[in-house]
């Protein structure tokens, strides 16, 4: 669990940089490309929620302080994102991509919903046409096509463990 936790440390610090530095000059209409949020959200699916909760947190709060944006905000969002999608892991096989597909798109409009109500609570503005399809759809397509690239490269870093059988005791 510990090297598991550092490779994960590793891996979303990494990711953030890179999304602080090159990801946030890719644009399609006004979306950007969430690496970090891919990234969590794979971890979550191979590791279960209580991992992808504090990898959520601790992405978020790395690329909150790296991007200088309202501090915790990025870090509520992408927590909630990786413990549903470590829920959603949990639920599905394991040996299967598709559900990484399914877990980015509702993490994506999750947290895109979020983040315009939070936004919207702090006083910013924004148009629901320019949020829907100015932003939402190109970072939902955007996402979409990081998802398999990067939960394949999750799937060799955190690789699935054989499920630990349980002996039943019966009660005397």
């Amino acid at each position: 669990m510990t090297l598991d936790a550092l490779k994960a440390g590793g891996l979303l610090l990494f990711a953030a940089l890179v999304q602080v530095s090159i990801t946030s000059n890719i644009q399609v209409a006004s979306g950007h490309p969430d690496v970090l949020l891919v990234l969590v959200i794979a971890i979550a699916l191979l590791r279960g929620p209580a991992f992808g909760a504090a990898s959520g947190f601790w992405a978020g709060l790395v690329l909150d302080v790296v991007s200088f944006q309202t501090l915790g905000l990025t870090s509520l969002l992408l927590t909630l994102a990786g413990y549903f999608a470590g829920r959603l892991g949990e639920v599905t096989k394991k040996s299967s991509a598709h559900p990484s597909l399914v877990a980015v798109t509702i993490g994506t409009i999750g947290v895109g919903l979020g983040s315009a109500v939070l936004h919207f609570m702090l006083g910013e503005t924004v148009s629901a046409a320019e949020f829907f399809v100015g932003m939402l759809l190109p970072t939902l397509a955007l996402n979409l096509l990081l998802a398999y690239p990067l939960y394949g490269l999750c799937r060799r870093i955190f690789p699935v463990r054989p499920r630990e059988r349980r002996e039943v005791i019966p009660a005397v």
